[in-house]
């Protein structure tokens, strides 16, 4: 292993930290919560957390493995399930971010009417389609034998074994990229930059009243009108940082993998190694991401956790035993039918 290489296992390690935490924390949530198992968008995040989890499991180690050892770091077999799961997890987590986008833009855009456009059983169909999506690219892949370790991304991964598939390979890949990368951040840009017109807007209105309020108040302190006028200047900026990091973080993340595997297509050009590992590790990158992007730095997910982390140091303080126990039972019973 050169430098780079151990610059780029030491980054896997500390992305499969992260994204084994936070996705764990994403899912403990949404079991703990009644609330945000009844929401529309839970159920994508849950689809997003559980996939990237997967991917932090089966995937990153993989690449791990391959990076250290430089060769496959499996069996044939268990290495083309790798690769498997790598194409299913994927677009499965792309498709996951496109519909999240979509609840977003109904939300945003047609609020009165959110809550017949948007329906639990409309989400959930959403996500079977997102399941047989990846299924079907996945299952295509390994019928005609194109799962398995690429030294180029030490990883297992889609791979072209036999010159002669290469037309086969070539339309399979386009076409996958097409519908899952391509379609994915076309929903994205279009859904988000609808929720910022709409966003704006509203700001533009509330910054007008803001204005003719501060011109009735002719006694109003100065410092009073300058905190109003930076707070003006927040609001407008908030909206517009929150969906570039929505669209920022897809396209960096997603982006110089996906144009690494077209560009690698044309016969005559050779990708180097390192950067085709760089490339994979910014897609992992995205599991990582993610639960902070979409979730954890909410405001309801950071109540839930406060709860769950104040009702476990209740226990450790306060354990209860004999008679005590049975009443807490029942009290936590009581807490539960009412919640």
């Amino acid at each position: 292993m050169d430098l780079p290489e151990i610059l780029l296992a030491l980054f896997i390690v500390v992305v499969v930290i992260v994204s084994l935490v936070s996705n764990l924390l994403v899912l403990l949530c949404f079991i703990y919560s009644t609330e945000i198992r009844k929401q529309v968008p839970g159920i994508f995040i849950m689809n997003l957390s559980f996939c990237n989890l997967l991917i932090t499991v089966f995937n990153m180690p993989s690449t791990l493995l391959g990076i250290i050892k430089n060769h496959q770091p499996f069996g044939d077999w268990i290495c083309q399930t790798v690769s498997f799961l790598e194409t299913f997890l994927t677009t499965n987590t792309m498709l996951s971010m496109a519909a999240l986008s979509i609840d977003k833009w109904i939300a945003v855009v047609f609020p009165l009417s959110y809550s017949s456009k948007m329906r639990y059983k409309d989400a959930v169909i959403m996500v079977c389609y997102s399941w047989f999506h990846s299924l079907t690219f996945s299952l295509i892949s390994l019928l005609f034998s194109w799962v398995d370790y690429n030294q180029i991304y030490a990883s297992c991964t889609l791979h072209l074994k036999e010159e002669r598939e290469r037309r086969k390979f070539t339309v399979f890949t386009i076409v996958f990229h097409a519908t899952s990368f391509m379609l994915s951040l076309l929903i994205l840009c279009f859904t988000y930059l609808k929720v910022l017109k709409v966003a704006r807007f509203h700001c533009k209105r509330i910054d007008i009243i803001t204005m003719q309020t501060l011109l009735l108040l002719v006694d109003i302190h100065p410092s009073v009108k300058q905190r109003c006028l930076v707070e003006q200047k927040k609001r407008r900026q908030r909206a517009t940082k929150k969906i570039s990091i929505f669209i920022g973080s897809f396209i960096i993340c997603f982006a110089p993998y996906i144009i690494t595997r077209l560009i690698e297509l044309l016969p005559f050009i050779t990708v180097n190694h390192h950067w085709g590992i760089v490339s994979k590790c910014l897609t992992y990158s995205k599991a990582a991401s993610d639960p902070f992007v979409y979730s954890l730095l909410r405001q309801q997910y950071k109540k839930v956790l406060v709860n769950i982390v104040n009702r476990i140091l209740k226990r450790d303080l306060y354990p209860s035993s004999g008679h005590n126990s049975s009443l807490d039972t029942e009290n936590d019973y009581c807490l539960q039918r009412v919640s």
